[in-house]
């Protein structure tokens, strides 16, 4: 049937009757899921999500991650911004990581793709089907979150958070967490867009450094900017990797 709800899960699609099964983070921390019976196997799905992604990846140009939200229509000055960055980006030597949606996603990847640059896009299984954008030069779905999550953090350079909600927000503070706490090291993140950002960032110094929820210089673990050369220029010069000249598709 057309037009009959749809869901990628991995590499399986699932339609009808089957689109209502629980999503794989569902069920990985269900309860009634029990490790004599189910669990073992599970372990060996999560693995090859690694394993896919690690083989996937492992010949990846030095690489900056975009985040934003993907409602961001096309009119919306900030694709714009984010389809500059992500040329310069390329320009610079850097190839381009997003979540492979759309709105700022397909921005930044449209942006890579234009310039020319390696264009890559780390989808996840949702209820509905998101689906890759059309700008991609290497896509990979995942099942699990967490799974996604290390891919962005193993293989980027530094990342730049454009407005965005809920998503956007989880995999800014995981990066500052891990900086803070010495998971990373040279990791530079930036806040593009002042006014969007502004509010957060006055709560952060005014509310958790008073109140010594942070220490005070973790307030300076993130660049607060409008201006596309100076998020550019925040993350760096790109390290070879992979014996690959940065940023050129192969």
């Amino acid at each position: 049937m057309k037009n009959q709800p749809r869901r990628v899960q991995g590499s399986v699609v699932l339609m009808g009757q089957d689109h209502a099964l629980p999503m794989a983070d569902q069920a990985f921390l269900d309860q009634q899921y029990k490790w004599a019976e189910g669990d073992p196997w599970r372990v060996l799905r999560i693995a090859s999500e690694f394993v896919e992604g690690f083989d996937a990846l492992a010949e990846m140009p030095s690489a900056v991650s975009l985040f934003g939200s993907a409602r961001t229509l096309p009119t919306d000055p900030m694709y714009a911004k984010s389809e500059e960055l992500a040329a310069k980006l390329v320009a610079r030597g850097f190839a381009v990581i997003t979540g492979g949606g759309p709105g700022i996603m397909e921005a930044a990847n449209k942006g890579a793709w234009e310039a020319g640059g390696r264009s890559v896009g780390l989808g996840i299984e949702l209820p509905h089907e998101q689906g890759m954008n059309e700008y991609i030069t290497l896509g990979i779905n995942f099942r699990y979150f967490f799974a996604r999550k290390t891919m962005f953090l193993k293989y980027s350079q530094g990342f730049i958070t454009m407005p965005g909600g809920f998503g956007t927000l989880d995999e800014l503070f995981e990066a500052l967490t891990l900086i803070q706490t010495g998971k990373v090291t040279q990791f530079p993140v930036v806040l593009f867009g002042v006014d969007y950002w502004s509010p957060l960032v006055d709560w952060i110094r005014n509310t958790l450094a008073e109140g010594r929820y942070i220490s005070p210089g973790d307030i300076d673990l993130f660049t607060l900017t409008d201006d596309v050369d100076e998020a550019v220029e925040a993350m760096g010069e790109p390290r070879i990797m992979g014996g690959h000249k940065p940023g050129a598709q192969q």
